[in-house]
Parts: structure tokens; sequence; C-alpha cells
């Protein structure tokens, strides 16, 4: 009886110091934590009113992402970055207009007028848009033959901005994605981020759409819910902190 009870004693032991060693060994590596970024995508001028490609009420956004910037462990920005000429430009194809659908490098690409040419003002990142916690800055749309709606990929996945490794190497789990338009380069950053394994967030009160067809706003919140991207507003980052 004495031998049984000395062996339960020490089964008892042996557990406990299993336990501990398990809890000692719990990751706390800076990437184990959930992390999260805000990438604010292309608040640049020719996509506020009175710009090349204005988004009605785009000025608007810029108070409310300013407001977001310091709830987030990182920030970082696009840029639409175009090369004189591009290939989504409406002014590159003869006898084309803006809003018609053709076929570039194999990919649909819709026409737009020229707008976010490098080096132009229309391309700048807004003067209000405060620049002092954003990171890094990610220039997309370089190639003149493919567009680049998404701030990770290009539209036919042929080209890397370098945003993925660049989230992945400071352990973001987690992105909130704002910014300019809704119905494009907002949208498919944000699908882009589920596809590569990051929950993503869009705000709707932080960015504005296009809205090149009536409805346009609509089909994408829906498109984007049925990717298992999550749609919220400012306050549900804000609230407690105003």
């Amino acid at each position: 009886m004495t031998r049984c009870l000395a062996r339960l004693a020490c089964v008892g032991l042996l557990a406990c110091v299993s336990l501990l060693s398990a809890c000692s060994t719990v990751d706390t590596t800076p990437g184990s934590e959930q992390r999260s970024a805000l990438i604010i995508v292309d608040v640049q001028y020719d996509f506020l009113p009175g710009g090349a490609l204005a988004t009605a009420g785009g000025d608007a956004v810029i108070g409310i992402i300013n407001a977001l910037q310091p709830q987030f462990d990182l920030v970082v920005a696009t840029q639409d970055w175009h090369p004189p000429g591009h290939g989504s430009f409406a002014s590159s194809h003869p006898g084309h207009r803006v809003g018609e659908v053709i076929e570039l490098q194999g990919l649909r690409q819709v026409l737009w007028p020229d707008h976010a040419v490098q080096h132009s003002h229309g391309a700048q990142l807004a003067a209000g848009l405060d620049r002092q916690p954003i990171a890094r800055v990610f220039r997309k749309g370089q190639n003149p033959n493919v567009d680049s709606y998404s701030g990770f990929f290009d539209n036919g996945q042929r080209g890397d901005t370098g945003l993925q490794a660049y989230l992945a190497a400071r352990g973001i789990t987690r992105v909130v994605v704002v910014g300019l338009a809704l119905d494009y380069c907002v949208k498919y950053t944000a699908l882009d981020a589920r596809r590569i394994g990051l929950h993503a967030t869009v705000l709707t009160d932080a960015t504005r759409a296009v809205n090149l067809a009536p409805g346009d706003a609509e089909q994408t919140l829906r498109e984007l819910r049925q990717a298992g991207v999550s749609i919220g507003r400012s306050a549900d980052y804000l609230d407690g902190v105003r």
C-alpha cells in the first residue's frame, strides 16, 4: 500500500513539472501576438474632389484616417504611381473612351482618365494626410502593361509590391484597409489580404467609391463579405479614444 501511494505521488509530481514546463515554453516571440496594421490606400490628389479620377467625398476620409493611425501597431500606405501613357489610360487607346472595358495583356481592363502620373501633383499623397506615423509607402501600377489595384500585387498577380513580405516580417496578422477607392483599390487590397491569410477589415466611413456604375459600392461590400472580409466603421476603433 505504501509503495502504491509513493508511486501515485511521483506521478502527480511529474504531471505538475510537465505543466510548469509547458507554461514556460509558451511562444512569446514578437510575431506570436495578434499584431495589426492600418493600410492606407491611395489617398492622392487625383482621387480627391477636383482630381482626375475623383471620388465624391474622398477628402472626408482624411481626418478619420488620421484619427485611426495611433490605434495600430503599424501604419503603411500605398501610392498609385503610373508612368505616362500607362495601358490603363483611355488616352493610350485611340477610339476608346473612359469607362470602356478592353483586354490588356490578357486581362480585363477598365479604361481610366490619365491619373496618378509619376511626379505629377495628382500622384502625390494629400497634404492633409498625417505622414509621420506611416512607416513605409508602397508604390504600385508602375508596369505600363498591367494595372495594379491591390496594394499587394498587380492585377495579373505577376508583380509584387513587397507589402506581403513587409507585413510578415513584422508579425502582422490583422489588417484594416481604408482609403480610395472602395470599389477598386481598397477592395482588391482587402481581397488579397484575405487570400494570403490575413484577417482583413474595411471601414466604410474611411473609404469612398468611384461608383463607375450605380450600386458598385454596395456590390463591393457584398463581395468583400462573401470573401471573409469584415466590414466595420471607424467607431469600432475610436470609441473611448476621443
